[in-house]
C-alpha cells in the first residue's frame, strides 16, 4: 500500500541561496501535514527528474507546482506556501490589489539580487548545498 502523501504544492527553490534555504527550513518545520513538497533546483539530478521545466526560469524566480499541475510564480508561491501551513495572513497584504504590483516588482529585484542580499543579511553569499534539516 502506498501511503506517500502527494503535496498540494511543490516548491522549486534555489538550494544555493542562503536566504531561500532559511525560508524553506521555516516552511518545512511548519509542514506537519505534508501539504508542501520541496525540490532544490540546484540538485545534480533536478533536470533529469523535471525535464519539462525551464531551469533558467525557475532560477530567475521561485516557482511552485500545484497538485493539479498548474504553476505559481514569485510572491504567489510565497503566499500559497505560507497559507498552506496556516500562516497566509503574514503574506496576504502582498497580494492585495493595490500592493500586489509594487510587491511583485520588489520581488523581481530581490530575486535578481538574492545572493548579494543573502551576503548582507547572513554573511554568506552562496552555499554549496544549504540544508533543509530542522535545527
Amino acid at each position: 500500500m502506498n501511503t506517500k502523501i502527494t503535496p498540494q504544492l511543490t516548491i522549486f527553490y534555489d538550494g544555493g541561496c542562503p536566504l531561500c534555504a532559511i525560508e524553506m527550513r521555516h516552511l518545512k518545520r511548519l509542514n506537519e501535514k505534508g501539504q508542501l513538497g520541496f525540490e532544490d533546483i540546484m540538485a545534480a539530478d533536478f533536470s533529469q527528474r523535471y525535464p519539462a521545466l525551464d531551469w533558467q526560469a525557475l532560477n530567475d524566480r521561485i516557482h511552485a507546482m500545484r497538485a493539479d499541475g498548474s504553476m505559481l510564480i514569485g510572491l504567489d508561491v510565497t503566499y500559497e506556501a505560507w497559507r498552506l501551513v496556516g500562516k497566509g495572513w503574514l503574506y496576504a497584504p502582498l497580494r492585495w490589489p493595490l500592493v500586489k504590483p509594487l510587491a511583485d516588482r520588489f520581488y523581481l529585484w530581490f530575486a535578481k539580487h538574492r545572493y548579494r542580499i543573502s551576503y548582507l543579511l547572513t554573511g554568506q553569499k552562496r552555499c554549496q548545498q544549504c540544508e533543509l534539516k530542522q535545527r
